[in-house]
């Protein structure tokens, strides 16, 4: 259930990006993604994407990237 709505949340972003955008405000960072509008539909499309994955069991894959360049901590 909770994959399906975080698929939801992803279209939800992305069909109200305008007014999300218009909430979060400008950062300068957000300039060398292309400014907070697209920031805004990279999260949507994230979220859509990480729903799917979860709802099919493809969470490492999908998060193999981010987990490579974390640092594992260690084990007592």
């Amino acid at each position: 259930m909770v994959n399906i709505l975080v698929i939801i949340l992803g279209i939800v972003v992305i069909k109200f990006r305008e007014k999300i955008a218009d909430l979060i405000g400008n950062a300068e960072w957000m300039r060398y993604v292309g400014g907070v509008y697209n920031f805004v539909i990279i999260i949507g499309i994230f979220l859509f994407l990480f729903g799917i994955a979860r709802l099919t069991g493809t969470v490492d894959i999908l998060m193999a990237p981010i987990y490579s360049v974390l640092p594992k901590g260690s084990s007592l």
